[in-house]
């Protein structure tokens, strides 16, 4: 079988997707959402630890992904403070696990203790104008909150009888 049908082969030059941005979820919004990716990224030498949230809840934002930069390793201490007790608070809510590795945290470590955790986050947004004058916003998490989601295992085996949807359940329980 070959990886070009004949449907790819009269595309041409020219292909637009489907779709197309989003408008920013608004400030102040409250979600539901779980960690996919956590990680160390570097770009022009600022190192952070990026974590992809999706969202769970509310159902008019689920699926919807969400980028946090932490930069723990900022040269203003005070910056770098926040971020750590930001990442402290993520990794409390995710069972601690992260708070226990010595030294820097490593991709592994950050993967190991926080993908697939439920919790919930805050979002506000920004806002900037490019260089080129094109106006641009998007999503940042301003807060997390634990839930009762956040530290069970992603595939909780229950009787059929007893069998409750964790993440309705906790929903309601995030405080913003």
């Amino acid at each position: 079988m070959s990886f070009w049908s004949d449907e790819h082969k009269a595309v041409g030059g020219e292909f637009e997707s489907a779709g197309g941005s989003f408008e920013p979820i608004p400030a102040n919004t409250g979600c539901l959402a779980v960690i996919q990716d956590a990680s160390w990224k570097e770009y022009n030498g600022d190192r952070y630890i990026n974590i992809k949230w999706q969202i769970i809840q509310p159902e008019q934002y689920k699926n919807r992904v969400i980028f946090q930069k932490i930069r723990a390793l900022d040269d203003d201490a005070a910056r770098a403070d926040r971020a750590k007790r930001m990442l402290a608070a993520i990794a409390t809510n995710a069972g601690g696990g992260l708070l226990q590795v010595q030294g820097e945290p490593t991709d592994s470590d950050l993967a190991v203790n926080l993908v697939g955790k439920i919790q919930g986050i805050k979002l506000q947004v920004w806002e900037l104008t490019t260089e080129t004058g094109e106006e641009r916003s998007g999503n940042w998490v301003s807060a997390v909150a634990p839930s009762n989601g956040g530290q069970q295992p992603r595939q909780v085996q229950q009787p059929v009888a007893q069998q409750n949807d964790p993440v309705d359940a906790s929903f309601e329980d995030v405080p913003f």
